[in-house]
């Protein structure tokens, strides 16, 4: 439906520049990992796809680029970074009908987790030293780059973490600040992204101890149609599910991002993150 609504607005508004999200090797990566067998049918989805769009935009004379912003990689690993804040005595919680909710402005240090990265706002310079050692202990993280290291990835942004932790090749990170899942806040069960304080690829599965789960599924529908409060919640707390993740520089190149159609792209080995906008921005203005 993506596809067919971008087209339709090319047929309508006939736009300059059109930027198209397509997410299928995106789930199904995340989901399974770079397993074949279980990918293959998303992989020959997304091929015919973009040779419809392609087809398309190419018969109007426009040029196509192809652009995946990350490559994904398998992974086996879930690191729960707030959690070793917690029992560390960094995160407060507020106690919410018994469930637990972060509260982000009176914790000593937190971690928003994107994936294979987390930004850590520590409250209090003096404690970002013993924060960073705590967090470069645990299992699973490689890097903790403070300020001045983050320079060096372009990542010294005013509203970046006091610190960033990047995944090693096994692993990735959750939200999950709980350390009881019977207290874990409502939406922790549901796909809910503006509540959690972080990413949450584990909204791609429906909790597999629910029994006669289509039931469930079709009886809240119901109760939202008629108008009742209802939640859907049938997200599971396994992270264990996640087979694929991003955001550290895969050390196969052969999992790199790729940019393909862009003629600066072919003239030299390889394109930085950060030259992607100007090769765009130059092509709109060519046009």
């Amino acid at each position: 439906w993506i596809a067919d609504a971008s087209l339709k607005v090319d047929e309508w508004y006939d736009p300059t520049l059109t930027l198209i999200y397509l997410p299928h090797l995106d789930y199904a990566l995340q989901k399974f990992g770079i397993d074949f067998d279980k990918i293959s049918p998303s992989l020959n989805e997304i091929d015919a796809l973009c040779k419809q769009v392609i087809t398309y935009y190419e018969g109007k004379g426009a040029e196509v680029l192809l652009l995946s912003e990350y490559g994904i990689t398998s992974v086996n690993q879930p690191v729960h970074i707030n959690r070793a804040l917690r029992k560390a005595g960094y995160i407060q919680v507020k106690d919410e009908l018994g469930l637990e909710t972060l509260d982000a402005g009176t914790c000593g240090a937190f971690a928003v987790a994107d994936h294979q990265l987390a930004h850590v706002y520590v409250k209090e310079a003096e404690e970002i030293p013993k924060v960073k050692d705590l967090l470069s202990g645990l299992p699973g993280v490689e890097k903790v780059l403070d300020k001045q290291a983050q320079e060096a990835y372009q990542l010294n942004h005013d509203r970046s973490g006091d610190l960033v932790v990047v995944a090693d090749k096994n692993s990735w990170f959750t939200y999950y600040y709980w350390l009881d899942d019977k207290v874990a806040p409502d939406y922790a069960r549901t796909v809910d992204i503006h509540r959690k304080p972080g990413y949450d690829p584990v909204e791609m599965f429906a909790n597999p101890d629910i029994k006669f789960l289509k039931g469930k599924l079709g009886w809240t529908l119901l109760k939202k149609k008629l108008g009742f409060r209802y939640l859907m919640d049938v997200i599971p707390l396994k992270a264990e599910l996640v087979k694929g993740s991003h955001g550290r520089i895969p050390e196969d190149q052969a999992d790199w991002p790729v940019l393909i159609g862009a003629k600066q792209a072919k003239e030299k080995e390889g394109v930085a993150p950060t030259d992607v906008y100007s090769i765009i921005h130059g092509l709109v203005n060519r046009k």
